[in-house]
């Protein structure tokens, strides 16, 4: 599957500000991720949507991360550079380093490119955190970069951010 790349005209509410929000058909805030985006299942990218991305926007910045990992935070997906005027991505984004229009996928915490599933020891649930970037200018960065790199190239560059959370257990 491709990002999908579509125009979209965003309207402002009359006497209300709009608030930027993202979104996954696949799973309701706060509720189980499917196994089929999981390292137990077909371990794709869920179906991710947002709106009312800020009218300045240039590009868009997606993190994926496990917060609850033994460890530490575990990052599962780095994707930078979505042109502004997207709209979603499907499921399945391909693990390529470069994406139709322009977007550009970085490493994740197992060391590959593109989504890496849910995949916590057995035990308690574990979060996982959809980050979303709206930003004044794109990153620039090459592909594979990560989650460090892209914070950096945004810093000073966010217009705003919304963000679902997700949970997976074995």
């Amino acid at each position: 599957m491709q990002v999908l790349v579509a125009a979209a005209l965003w309207l402002a509410t009359p006497g209300g500000a709009m608030a930027f929000m993202l979104s996954s058909p696949a799973f309701e805030p706060g509720k189980p991720i499917p196994k089929q985006y999981s390292c137990e299942g077909r371990d794709v990218s869920p179906p991710l949507r947002w709106k009312d991305v800020p009218a300045n926007a240039k590009a868009l910045a997606l993190v994926c991360e496990d917060p609850d990992a033994p460890a530490g935070t575990w990052i599962h997906w780095v994707i930078y550079d979505i042109p502004a005027a997207t709209i979603e991505l499907r499921e399945g984004v391909p693990p390529d380093e470069n994406l139709s229009g322009g977007a550009r996928q970085g490493l994740n915490d197992f060391r590959k490119v593109g989504y890496g599933g849910p995949c916590p020891p057995p035990g308690k649930p574990h979060r996982y955190v959809f980050k979303l970037y709206a930003l004044d200018a794109p990153t620039g960065l090459e592909p594979r970069a990560t989650k460090d790199n892209l914070l950096k190239a945004v810093k000073g560059h966010i217009l705003a951010d919304a963000q679902v959370t997700g949970t997976y257990q074995k």
